[in-house]
């Protein structure tokens, strides 16, 4: 496995969807590729921290802002 299956194959490891035998050539790959090792931590700290964060409440002048430009965007897609 090189670093570009890794990429590919980042969700399914980290979700543990993998067929065993990929999950081993991504694992052996891992121990010895530093930078595909950091790559799939970061990740996977990453969707820690995203799953037990709270929402953080828009400010009303930036929730008005969003939805203006939004609404701009569907209309000119529409016509």
């Amino acid at each position: 496995m090189n670093c570009k299956q890794v990429i590919f194959e980042i969700s399914s490891y980290l979700d543990g969807a993998m067929d065993s035998s990929i999950r081993t050539d991504l694992e052996q790959h891992l121990s010895r590729c530093q930078d595909c090792r950091l790559v799939v931590d970061t990740t996977r700290k990453t969707i820690q921290i995203f799953c037990n964060s709270e929402p953080v409440p828009l400010p009303d002048d930036v929730r008005e802002r969003l939805h203006t430009a939004l609404l701009k965007r569907i209309r000119r897609n529409v016509v």
